[in-house]
């Protein structure tokens, strides 16, 4: 199974999410298994680590964030990867306009999928060390839910 995580530039929610996704498969001992990655629907931050911020909000909860760099969906991501994850609203419209016809990947909103409190998960660039804090907190929940589903589908 191949799974996507895409928010805006690549650098706070989506890496956070795809390194929440690896440790907890790893728990599960699924990393065999199950391909995660992330990426931005913008393209401004390609080839560069997560946010600092982000990276040591995660680090704390003891997720390693400093391998990954950002990258851009492509419309080829929509047949390399089976469930396609964006982090709100604007960028999963965004990804509905550049799906190919026929695109095979599962294209879905990750919180509201997988029953957290809210149906976005909030960007927390602009704010302060609160909102990286909140962001784990969604994604380690909604996270847990998707590792189910991971099982039922395997």
């Amino acid at each position: 199974m191949r799974i996507l995580f895409v928010c805006l530039g690549n650098i706070c929610r989506s890496p956070t999410a795809e390194g929440v996704l690896r440790h907890q498969l790893q728990t599960a001992g699924l990393t065999s298994r199950v391909h995660v990655a992330s990426a931005g629907t913008g393209d401004w931050h390609v080839g560069k680590a997560p946010d600092s911020r982000t990276c040591r909000a995660a680090m704390a909860r003891g997720y390693d964030l400093s391998r990954q760099r950002a990258q851009q969906v492509s419309t080829a991501h929509f047949a390399e990867y089976d469930l396609v994850l964006a982090m709100d609203e604007s960028n999963l419209a965004h990804l509905r306009v550049m799906r190919p016809h026929g695109g095979a990947g599962e294209l879905d909103l990750f919180l509201r999928r997988y029953g957290a409190e809210l149906d976005e998960v909030p960007d927390p660039y602009y704010g302060g060390e609160a909102g990286f804090e909140q962001v784990l907190d969604l994604i380690e929940i909604a996270c847990q839910a998707l590792i189910v589903e991971i099982k039922g589908r395997l």
